[in-house]
């Protein structure tokens, strides 16, 4: 199925190339830098100092059948060239129908949970001078997301500036910033982020929090039962999230902040705000005290959060009960959960039986109106 306008896919990614960080990064981290290995059992997997290596399997996905998926066994010669070599992407976009992409990090995406708050921004720096080279090949259709680890206020300040000066279109939160405490202090909700915000707000840089970057992801602890439990505790970590922003009176403090709830699908907002909305009514009292709200909690959740999916057919058919100007398809290509090359199909069932303004909205209109992308420039383009 063809579009009589270019879609824009809200979430895509990248595959950092073994020399990513190692070419990019503080001679001082030099050493420490993440890089990639190679392993006779497990194919090539990049391993970061702290934590798990991360498999290639899974990163470049896209296409394969079901049967064909593993997270371990795959060369980096296997992957989606188009993932590391942006000269190769434009091909793959038309292949998919799609015109743009807002383009996040793969492995540093895994780095987010990283526990050293000093290494894991090293490494953000590193990663925002490659993605800035890789988007500046295709500056129409390649949108880059950087990255902060948030150690204090005024250099997240600065990395939104320094963030912005590289031509990249929006900034990856880490699910934590640095500064969280274990008593709940230096959170997102707290007042001391106030001046961040504004920034964001000043600067006009859309902030997205990725599913994956939070420590305390039910992903990231073993799940109960099949590990299937696991994967379906992804969006959970991403609410959570979503709710320390509406509960803790940040949109209610800051009108003009909009924030992105990325690849934790979309179907689920309408009872999750009701949801809200019940505990804010019955139990605020005693579970809130202090905490002040003019609006309910849906009302900040449907103005200031705009939420990615992809194969979410029931995100298209509650769409109406949601504020669809704030729903942004994507792709996620190269990852396994891609729709990719399949994309057109699948639009063409899911949104079968939507009006067109709201079809064009969710799938073009409502990404290009928050990161400013002059859709003109696109026409064609897949």
């Amino acid at each position: 199925m063809n579009f009589d306008f270019p879609v824009i896919s809200a979430d895509s990614h990248i595959t950092e190339p073994p020399d990513c960080y190692s070419a990019n990064i503080d001679p001082a981290w030099r050493d420490r830098a993440p890089q990639m290995v190679r392993d006779d059992q497990r194919g090539d997997m990049f391993v970061v100092e702290g934590m798990r290596p991360v498999a290639m399997g899974l990163v470049a996905a896209a296409g394969k059948a079901a049967e064909e998926l593993s997270v371990s066994g795959v060369t980096f010669e296997e992957l989606h060239r188009s993932g590391w070599d942006p000269a190769h992407r434009v091909a793959d976009q038309r292949r998919d129908g799609v015109s743009a992409e807002i383009i996040y990090p793969t492995v540093g995406m895994m780095i987010c949970n990283h526990p050293d708050a000093d290494f894991k921004q090293a490494c953000f720096v590193a990663y925002n001078r490659w993605i800035a080279e890789y988007c500046a090949v295709e500056p129409d259709r390649l949108l880059g997301c950087g990255q902060t680890a948030l150690r204090s206020v005024a250099e997240g300040i600065a990395d939104l500036e320094r963030i912005q000066a590289l031509g990249l279109r929006g900034v990856m939160m880490p699910g934590e910033p640095a500064t969280l405490q274990p008593d709940g202090t230096g959170d997102y909700d707290d007042p001391m982020w106030d001046p961040f915000w504004e920034a964001a707000v000043a600067i006009g840089m859309p902030l997205s929090f990725h599913i994956l970057t939070s420590r305390h992801s039910a992903f990231n602890c073993r799940p109960r039962g099949s590990r299937l439990n696991g994967f379906l505790g992804i969006i959970r970590g991403i609410q959570d999230i979503m709710g320390t922003l509406v509960f803790g009176g940040v949109f209610e403090r800051h009108p003009q902040l909009r924030v992105v709830c990325v690849e934790a699908d979309a179907g689920w907002v309408p009872h999750y705000t009701y949801r809200m909305d019940h505990a804010w009514k019955r139990h605020r009292n005693w579970m809130a005290p202090g905490v002040e709200l003019r609006r309910l909690p849906s009302e900040y959740f449907a103005e200031h959060i705009y939420t990615t999916f992809q194969d979410d057919w029931t995100a298209f058919q509650f769409a109406d009960r949601m504020n669809w100007r704030r729903l942004m398809w994507a792709n996620d290509f190269p990852h396994s959960d891609s729709t990719w090359p399949w994309s057109r199909d699948v639009l063409a069932e899911h949104t079968a039986g939507m009006t067109a303004e709201m079809t064009e909205a969710i799938l073009s209109g409502n990404v290009a109106d928050l990161y400013g992308i002059d859709r003109t420039v696109l026409v064609g383009a897949a």
